[in-house]
């Protein structure tokens, strides 16, 4: 597995997502992000580490656009625009949490080693996916 650090696109996988994004029409790119997310929501059985790295790269793209998300990786992030993808927040948390979810091999992977940093990441996008509560909804009307 060539991982450097715990971030959504510190992984050789998801740095490969971000290229590949790139590479397609602009038109294609939420279907690929989304085709993403739902892989991994659809997978009952054992959810191996690939699938997972490349869903939790596409649940942060999502989340970037998000109140609260951060930008995606500048190096290893998509460098095309990517179009509006709020629409699949729902599933990028859906995705987060089946990766969170026995059987899973990215999160075995994370459990070998001191996975609390990259668990707390990924809580961190989480929290940022939750919907919004009413009050912070009217705040934007």
């Amino acid at each position: 597995m060539g991982t450097w650090d715990v971030g959504p696109f510190d992984n050789d996988t998801a740095a490969d997502f971000g290229g590949d994004l790139d590479e397609v029409a602009a038109g294609e790119r939420e279907g690929i992000v989304r085709s993403a997310l739902t892989r991994v929501i659809d997978t009952a059985a054992y959810l191996e580490a690939p699938e997972s790295e490349v869903a939790v790269a596409a649940a942060a793209l999502v989340a970037a656009q998000c109140p609260g998300g951060e930008p995606a990786d500048p190096i290893y992030g998509p460098k095309e625009p990517l179009p509006d993808l709020a629409g699949l927040r729902d599933l990028a948390l859906q995705a987060l949490d089946r990766i969170m979810t026995e059987p899973s091999e990215l999160m075995d992977l994370w459990d070998e080693s001191d996975g609390r940093p990259w668990r707390a990441n990924i809580r961190r996008l989480q929290n940022v996916l939750l919907p919004q509560s009413s009050g912070e909804q009217l705040s934007l009307i």
